[in-house]
């Protein structure tokens, strides 16, 4: 059984009216960098809630102004909503995200699900799983060939020459969230693995299996695919954390209807409890875990780091 990454997102998204903030977030990841956390994720949106709206930063803009600050956290999304961007603009920004990270960004994709989003910077939300995988082509083709030319739709590449090309070699990860059955064929088939959040064990080893056929149906090896789950967390009394949590997280998350994401999966108790429960995950195999501490506290994360890290570790 071997010990995953351990990473730990940020809250850059708030409910209304509280904001986030800008310069509290790059120290926070600075922060965390000196906790000894594999790496660092920011959730994505441009447009999200009405009334209440939830206010978020930009997801990219925030990453680079952390990785100007720190020199060994990986950087991540988790998940950015890839259809409503440009591809080319888009493979743009990443590579100079890698280039000022020094090769430590990996991007967490995902088609989106939030209608208003797409129509409000004109992308049309019932084409946008045949959108992402033409954004992916281009992506991809972008960093890691000398000139690119095609046509795919209103996109006209003649010789496009994107220069420089990301640091890491072929190019930075690229994990794919979602888990309806064809995301999960296109995580193993068109991404370097999949992502998801608020799975338990038993919901995730369900999904592997299936990424795992569809994998080698395509002639890849399951092995070579990387996981990443998400997962609340809170330490301290269970007696005192599990209402505190259920709280939480029915205030300011949703659950993907037909996922198999669920609050079930929240890691809560003392640190050796908290150990037991992340353990049961690390059996399944995943290769990566994101802490989402409960409410973002300082305590909480610096419990985490602290208490249930080391004996995961040891």
């Amino acid at each position: 059984m071997t010990t995953p990454a351990f990473g730990v997102a940020m809250r850059n998204f708030t409910r209304f009216p509280e904001m986030p903030d800008a310069r509290a977030l790059i120290d926070y990841g600075v922060r965390m960098e000196q906790l000894g956390f594999e790496s660092l994720w920011v959730w994505d949106h441009i447009l999200l809630g009405t009334d209440p709206n939830f206010p978020i930063i930009d997801s990219l803009s925030l990453l680079t102004a952390v990785a100007a600050r720190t020199t060994t956290i990986r950087i991540g999304t988790g998940v950015l909503v890839l259809p409503l961007r440009n591809p080319v603009t888009l493979a743009k920004q990443l590579s100079s995200l890698d280039l000022i990270s020094n090769g430590r960004l990996t991007l967490g994709a995902a088609v989106g699900w939030y209608k208003r989003e797409f129509d409000a910077v004109g992308i049309p939300f019932e084409r946008r799983g045949k959108i992402m995988d033409r954004n992916l082509d281009i992506i991809r083709r972008l960093w890691t060939e000398d000139s690119v030319t095609g046509e795919w739709d209103e996109l006209n590449l003649r010789n496009a020459v994107m220069f420089p090309k990301p640091i890491q070699k072929p190019h930075p990860p690229i994990l794919i969230g979602g888990y309806v059955d064809v995301v999960l064929k296109r995580a193993a088939t068109k991404g370097d693995g999949w992502l998801t959040y608020f799975y338990t064990p038993e919901g995730f080893n369900e999904a592997w299996a299936k990424i795992s056929a569809y994998a080698e149906e395509a002639g890849r090896d399951p092995a070579s695919l990387y996981s990443l789950n998400q997962l609340p967390i809170y330490v301290g009394s269970r007696e005192e954390g599990m209402p505190k949590m259920t709280e939480w997280l029915h205030a300011e998350w949703d659950l993907s209807k037909g996922s198999l994401s669920t609050f079930d999966s929240a890691i809560v108790g003392t640190p050796q409890e908290c150990a037991e429960q992340i353990a049961a995950h690390i059996a399944c195999g995943v290769k990566k875990i994101v802490f989402v501490p409960y409410r973002y506290e300082a305590e909480q994360v610096e419990a985490l780091a602290r208490d249930v890290l080391p004996l995961l570790r040891g």
